[in-house]
């Protein structure tokens, strides 16, 4: 049976020092806008830790759409409304490129017999041709 991470028991248990009040706003035409307020454990707003800014949009593809989900650097939520079109940019991309690295870790999984492997390039017909040979990919 495996044994949990360093520092985490079996059970499922909320940080009371790093709780966050959350705000959702939208235009509902282009996505959402989610502002996380640092509160303490007893919802008291936390002045020592800074209030969070995050994005959300769509994108469409051939399967439907695709969620991306992005920070905003903002220090106020005028400021996060500016620069969500910067961060919603800068988010599409850098999963354009996990898709891309996907694609290409898939791609190169495959692998493919050499020529005569399995014997006189036919279906059926006796197994691993060679002569006995060991071959290391």
């Amino acid at each position: 049976m495996a044994t949990p991470p360093p520092g985490r028991s079996g059970e499922p248990t909320l940080d009371g020092s790093a709780l966050y009040r959350e705000e959702i706003y939208t235009d509902r035409q282009v996505g959402t806008l989610r502002v996380l307020i640092p509160v303490t454990s007893s919802g008291a707003p936390d002045p020592s830790r800074s209030t969070l800014y995050t994005g959300e949009a769509q994108l469409l593809t051939n399967m439907g759409p695709m969620p991306i989900g992005f920070d905003i650097e903002a220090k106020s939520l005028a400021e996060a409304v500016a620069n969500y079109a910067a961060a919603a940019k800068e988010g599409i991309q850098r999963t354009m490129r996990e898709l891309q690295e996907m694609r290409r870790q898939a791609s190169s999984s495959i692998v493919i017999p050499p020529a005569g492997a399995l014997g006189g390039g036919g279906l059926g017909g006796g197994g691993l041709g060679g002569g006995g040979k060991i071959q290391l990919p």
